[in-house]
């Protein structure tokens, strides 16, 4: 049965519609043809039960056409929002931001202002987001948890598709992680990411548990999913900002980026961990919101993990769009750092544990 495909339509959507002087639907609707394929259209208004500045968000109008970006005016357009966006969280979570390399591979080392003598055994390595071709998390993703944990964080650098598939950037996490267990206990290890990075962090775990190595004491896998063969139903629904924006969903012809994959089988045990040996795999915090892209793969993926006996939480954020919690004007991008900050606490532990 082929995929669902949705016309949903936001309030914010709806204006921008009437702006542009197109004929704007203002009934529900909905056909399914034969086989399977759903027509709908939905008039969604922006919900009350998030924040006002949430709603703002939610309100905002964006384009549904299509952006066209060479992979270097991309890149450079994160490396400038991350730069900006890196120094607001630092001006709300005050930490320090150095660069290094580890095992050859560059990473940014973030730390908070003290570290007690309890937090000084543990470490957290982020592998940030991205779409696997350039940097939009290391900064956002990793100063309000140094801050928040009173812990170091490690973000690595991995090299970027296209010019290097997979399995590089999993091959530069394992090195950078295998030497940080010359200086902590694997159980002292928190390993996590959003987006790309999620799914790199799933990746990563699987290739450690392939290669015999022990495996980090917990892992984060904030709106990511563990199966390149098949796409969520969400991706067929939700934009990268929700119902906004230009909606690109996968067919089955074409069910994944081909730029990371490379010519590797979609359902290779490491690329798609989800046909790995999950048994064992470290207690898992599983982050994502109902209009996020990757809230199907995020949430198939944690069930999995659920099946294997995993200790896998999960926290559905409501109607927020993908990795929300990189506006650090959101609330709820406080309470998701709170409660990962929190996750991360309790499953590390510190000196003694």
């Amino acid at each position: 049965m082929r995929l669902a495909r949705f016309v949903l339509l936001s309030t914010a959507v709806v204006s921008l519609y009437a702006q542009e002087n197109r004929q704007v639907p203002q009934a529900d609707s909905s056909y399914i043809d034969a086989d399977g394929t759903a027509h709908v259209t939905r008039v969604v208004p922006v919900p009350g039960t998030v924040s006002p500045e949430a709603q703002r968000s939610l309100a905002r109008q964006q384009s549904d056409a299509p952006v066209h970006q060479t992979i270097e005016e991309r890149r450079s357009g994160t490396d400038k929002w991350q730069a900006r966006a890196g120094e607001a969280y630092r001006k709300a979570y005050p930490a320090n931001v150095a660069e290094d390399k580890i095992a050859g591979v560059p990473v940014r080392i973030i730390t908070p202002l003290t570290i007690p003598a309890d937090r000084s055994e543990r470490v957290l390595i982020n592998v940030h987001g991205g779409g696997f071709n350039s940097d939009s998390g290391s900064l956002t993703e990793t100063i309000p948890i140094a801050n928040l944990t009173k812990t170091k964080v490690i973000a690595v650098l991995y090299r970027l598709a296209p010019e290097h598939p997979f399995p590089a950037a999993v091959d530069d996490t394992v090195a950078v992680y295998k030497e940080l267990m010359k200086q902590y206990k694997p159980k002292h290890i928190g390993l996590y990411g959003t987006s790309a990075g999620a799914v790199l962090t799933a990746e990563v775990a699987a290739r450690l548990r392939q290669l015999g190595l022990p495996l980090p004491g917990a892992l984060g896998i904030f709106s990511g999913f563990g199966d390149f063969s098949q796409p969520g139903d969400s991706r067929a629904i939700y934009a990268l900002n929700g119902f906004s924006g230009h909606l690109d969903p996968p067919s089955k012809t074409n069910p994944t980026d081909r730029s990371y994959v490379g010519s590797t089988d979609l359902k290779d045990p490491v690329l798609s961990p989800i046909y790995s040996d999950l048994h064992g795999f470290p207690p898992t915090l599983f982050v994502t919101s109902t209009r996020d892209l990757l809230l199907s793969g995020t949430t198939i993926l944690h069930r999995a993990f659920l099946r294997a006996g995993v200790e896998a939480e999960l926290v559905v954020f409501e109607a927020l769009p993908h990795a929300f919690w990189n506006d650090v004007n959101l609330p709820e991008s406080r309470e998701a750092d709170e409660l990962i900050a929190k996750f991360f606490d309790r499953k590390l532990g510190g000196r003694g544990v």
